[in-house]
This record gives C-alpha cells, sequence and structure tokens, in this order.
C-alpha cells in the first residue's frame, strides 16, 4: 500500500479498504453497522462513513447527513462527495472525507446500494462487498414491524430484494436471520481482517 497516493485527486487508484455493506431494506444493515461500530469506534484506521441523503434525521434509522434538495446541490458543485446516486426518490452522497482516509491506506465501512455496487467498484477499486441477507418470511416480518409501509408497498420491497440478490457476486455474505449480535460479530471480524491485512 502506498500511503502517499492522493486518492483526493484521483479515487480510482488501489489504497485502502472500502467495505460496502449491502443488502435489502429491513436486512439490519443499520444494525449490524452500529454493533461494528461500538466495537470499532475507538480505531483511528476505520472511518464510519456517514452518507448524505436528501431526507429528514428522522426519517430512518441511519444515522446519516440529512440535506435538502437544495443543500444537496451545493455541496455536489463544491465538490463535498467521492460518489452520488439517485434510489427510490432520494439521493446519496459519500463525503470527500471518506476518499482522504482510504488515502492513507486506512480502512472505510459505508452502507452501500446492490444497484450502484458496480459503480462503486469502478471509481474505488479496493471495494469489498458485504452482503446482508434474510430468510424472506422474516424479513416481511421486520418490513411490517417498522409499521413503514402497506403491505402493497412491502410486497414490493421483497420483490426488488430477490431480484437484487443475485445481480452481483459479493466478496463475503453474512446471514442476519438470527440474533444480530451474532451477524454484528462476523461483520466485525469482517473489519479485522481488513485492519490485519493493511487493507
Amino acid at each position: 500500500m502506498n500511503a502517499s497516493v492522493d486518492c483526493s485527486r484521483n479515487p480510482a487508484v488501489d489504497c485502502g479498504r472500502l467495505i460496502v455493506v449491502l443488502g435489502p431494506s429491513g436486512s439490519g444493515k443499520d444494525t449490524l453497522m452500529s454493533h461494528a461500530r461500538r466495537a470499532l469506534g475507538q480505531h483511528a484506521s476505520v472511518l464510519f462513513v456517514r452518507r448524505a441523503i436528501t431526507r429528514p434525521a428522522d426519517a430512518g434509522s441511519e444515522d446519516h447527513v440529512p440535506m435538502s434538495e437544495a443543500e444537496f446541490d451545493t455541496a455536489l458543485d463544491a465538490g463535498d462527495f467521492s460518489l452520488t446516486w439517485s434510489a427510490n426518490g432520494l439521493r446519496y452522497g459519500l463525503p470527500r472525507e471518506m476518499v482522504d482516509h482510504l488515502a492513507q491506506g486506512n480502512v472505510a465501512v459505508v452502507n452501500g446500494s446492490r444497484a450502484v455496487w458496480e459503480t462503486i467498484r469502478s471509481v474505488f477499486p479496493t471495494a469489498f462487498a458485504v452482503e446482508i441477507r434474510v430468510d424472506r418470511d422474516v424479513l416481511a416480518q421486520r418490513l411490517e414491524a417498522r409499521g413503514r409501509e402497506s403491505r402493497s408497498e412491502i410486497a414490493a420491497r421483497l420483490e426488488r430484494a430477490g431480484a437484487l440478490e443475485h445481480s452481483f457476486e459479493a466478496d463475503h455474505v453474512i446471514d442476519n436471520s438470527g440474533p444480530a449480535d451474532v451477524a454484528g460479530t462476523e461483520l466485525v471480524s469482517v473489519i479485522r481482517s481488513a485492519l490485519a491485512t493493511g487493507a
């Protein structure tokens, strides 16, 4: 690893290790990342990335940077993002600081999107896909328990989740159908492995 590489000027280089946590809504990505943050949050070499999203701070469990459409546009014009995409009527942005962190040969962990995984990997060649899978019945129960969507909307989410499940090849798969602390511990192990190998 060449820590002198300036990824902030050229993101498409081999530097650091970006761990991208992927999975359908309701699979528990946020819960597992929170578990990992509690276990590894004191490691300066690990950055748990807060995505900028055009939705209010109280609209979901993910710890994100809430932005209006205008604020997002301003940040985009200012070059504050290393990568952006749109999904489900929302816009997402990964902060430039993430690239600077990776430039030092460090590890960054981010909640990603399966639909844009290939784009993420093209920008960050060392990106490592961790897919969170959940039994379909368990996923349906979790979505219903959240109470955010109608049955028809949940059915659509389940359909989309199934279609995307085989749309890419994950580097590591975690089954989160059972206790979250078990899957969370597995995610911590994946991150520790990246640290041990120097990304």
